[in-house]
């Protein structure tokens, strides 16, 4: 019952969405990286989030991997961005103290440069037996997917 259930949630997944790691909630978008990169940061900003941080990924691994012998150019672009939602970690923090390592939030867009797609991804919530905590996790990956689908 369980698979089947899965199932009918893959069918339901817009086409955009793409199979991924069990951690990892992956969408291709149409689109140049600048243009879909904008459109996430306008995404979560309309959400009445503030960005706290934005990490450029790539750029980080092409300076350091010089450093350690590694050249292989891993993405064309690649940029995270870091931000929180006050009640929703609230909720989740009082739901458990120990979910504090799951802030601040986190959603990537990157370019691969054997590939001409763009791609957005979050880390997807962990399961957890706590009912309070589960119900917050809910809402945070519900918040997550409506920022890439904001951006999309």
């Amino acid at each position: 019952m369980k698979k089947m259930l899965v199932a009918c949630a893959m069918l339901c997944l817009p086409l955009t969405a793409l199979a991924a790691e069990s951690y990892t909630v992956l969408f291709k978008a149409q689109g140049s990286f600048q243009e879909v990169r904008d459109m996430l940061q306008m995404s979560i900003e309309g959400q009445g989030l503030k960005i706290t941080h934005s990490n450029m990924i790539g750029d980080m691994l092409d300076r350091t991997g010089k450093d350690i012998g590694q050249t292989t150019r891993i993405y064309e672009n690649a940029e995270q961005f870091e931000f929180c939602s006050a009640t929703l970690s609230r909720q989740m923090m009082e739901a458990d103290p120990h979910s504090i390592v799951m802030c601040p939030y986190s959603v990537v867009v990157y370019t691969i440069p054997s590939d001409k797609a763009v791609y957005l991804a979050y880390r997807k919530p962990a399961a957890t037996r706590n009912p309070a905590l589960q119900k917050v996790l809910l809402e945070l990956e519900n918040l997550l997917s409506d920022i890439v689908k904001g951006a999309m």
